[in-house]
């Protein structure tokens, strides 16, 4: 059996353009990508923070240290720059994989510049 997993998380970065006529993706600071491990061109799923859109896209590479979120395309129409989103991708796991498996979780400051990185996220308590 194969279980599809949270890979990485880019967690509140903000949205700093939205550009309706570039061609549709979304650019994520260089650094961002590196250290989440998510590739250019890779699915990726956006959870905006501020109106409740959830849309799926691609990542492409905006220049490193940047602080760059761009959403582009048709998607523009779903966030608007300010907003808070959450970037996540995910994999597909045998069991095996699944045992040992551990996401990179990235977070940001209000420039989306890197304060911290974890693996797990804490337990909700009541």
């Amino acid at each position: 059996m194969q279980s599809i997993m949270l890979k990485a998380k880019l967690h509140r970065t903000r949205v700093t353009h939205s550009e309706l006529e570039y061609e549709g993706s979304c650019a994520i600071d260089g650094t961002l990508l590196d250290t989440a491990g998510i590739r250019e061109y890779e699915q990726i799923e956006i959870y905006n923070i501020n109106n409740g859109e959830r849309f799926t896209t691609y990542a492409i590479r905006a220049e490193a240290g940047s602080g760059i979120i761009s959403v582009n395309g048709a998607a523009a129409h779903k966030a608007n720059p300010g907003d808070r989103v959450i970037i996540c991708a995910y994999g597909v796991l045998n069991a095996q994989e699944v045992a040992n498996h551990k996401p990179i979780l990235v977070y940001v400051d209000e420039k989306n510049q890197i304060t911290h990185t974890r693996n797990t996220i804490p337990v909700q308590v009541a």
